[in-house]
Formats: structure tokens, sequence, C-alpha cells
């Protein structure tokens, strides 16, 4: 538990790891709002950590990769995390799915807890984009329940789908839209709050 005193550290992870990636801009625009408001973080490229599709028969054979147990670090040293994911026909997409399915297999190890013990009560603000009229909210219940249940998350109640991504953002990376830009405040220091909250709890 990170001391009340200390800076947030949170984590910032794009579900997309497409080039040009309008969820990976809107992850680096609530990182620089977090580190605004005074919080440390970490950006992280689920694709960087070359985990191979979750397979159990993979796991006994070659054993946990070296990606989820890099992941279940991350989780245990940081305390909180901006996730901006796009859908893809209407569910998250299989790259976040399948990092946070490894995560869940890691077992405690090298000074860390299990990897689902790693997220245990810690905030998460759900973000998305995308270049459609509905701005990648029908995926966000989902990720809320997937991250609530099966990982035991804070999901706070601010979120933010951002339509039309392709014009969204100017060529600084900011919203130009006043209204987004708002929305995406209130929800990063929503997860600010929170694990400051859980620091002196």
């Amino acid at each position: 538990m990170t001391n009340a005193s200390a800076p947030v550290r949170l984590l910032v992870i794009a579900g997309s790891a497409r080039k040009g990636s309008y969820n990976r801009q809107l992850a680096d625009l609530a990182e620089r709002k977090a580190q605004a408001l005074g919080a440390q973080t970490t950006s992280v490229d689920l694709a960087a950590l070359d985990m191979p599709l979750f397979h159990a028969d993979w796991d006994a054979q070659h054993g946990v990769p070296p990606g989820a147990l890099k992941l279940r670090e991350l989780f245990a040293s940081h305390d909180g995390l901006l996730l901006a994911c796009p859908e893809y026909n209407a569910l998250p997409t299989p790259l976040l799915i399948n990092s946070f399915d490894w995560l869940s297999t890691v077992p405690e190890g090298e000074g860390h807890p299990g990897g689902a013990a790693t997220t245990v009560s810690k905030p998460v603000g759900l973000l998305a984009a995308s270049p459609g009229a509905l701005g990648g909210i029908r995926a966000l219940p989902i990720v809320r329940t997937f991250l609530s249940t099966n990982f035991a998350m804070v999901v706070v109640p601010e979120q933010l789908g951002v339509s039309h991504a392709d014009q969204a953002f100017d060529e600084a990376g900011a919203f130009k839209s006043a209204g987004y830009d708002k929305i995406l405040g209130k929800v990063v220091a929503s997860v600010i709050q929170q694990a400051r909250w859980r620091a002196m709890a």
C-alpha cells in the first residue's frame, strides 16, 4: 500500500496497439492530466509484453510468459489504472482480455503476490474512443464487469466515450472539445482521489 504522503502511481494502458490509435492518444492525454495533478505515471504497451494467446497447455509446457510476470510487477508497484480501450464488435479488444487473462494465472513470487492479487481494490478509470458515433461505450460496461468481478478493482463511476475520434484531437494531441476535456479531467481526478483514500485506509 502506498504511503499517504507519497505521490500516487498510475499505470496508463491502451487496449489498442494500432499505429496512430485514437485510444493511445486518449491514454496519452489522460496521462498528461494525471501528471499535472501530481501523479507519477507509467505507460504500458500491452503488445510489447509479447504474450501468446492464452492457453492452459501453453502454460503447462512453457510456463508463464515473461510479459505476464512484467504485468504483475507493474500492477504490484502502482496504485491505480487509467485504461483507454476501443470496442471490437461491441466487445473489449482481444489484446486487453488476453493480457489480463495471463495476469490472472501468475502465481506469487519474486516478492510479489499472485497476479490477480496485485489489482485488488485498486481504482481504475475507463475511457474509450472510436471514429463512430457511439464512442466505444458499448464495450465499457463489459470492461467494468470484467475488472471489478474478476480482478476486484474499484471502477470509478466517471467514464468517457469519445465519438468521432478521428476529428476529436488537435495537432498537439489535446481535445478540441472543452466538454470532453472536462469529463476526462473528472475521470483522472477521481482515480487519483480513490488511490489516495486507499493509501490512508
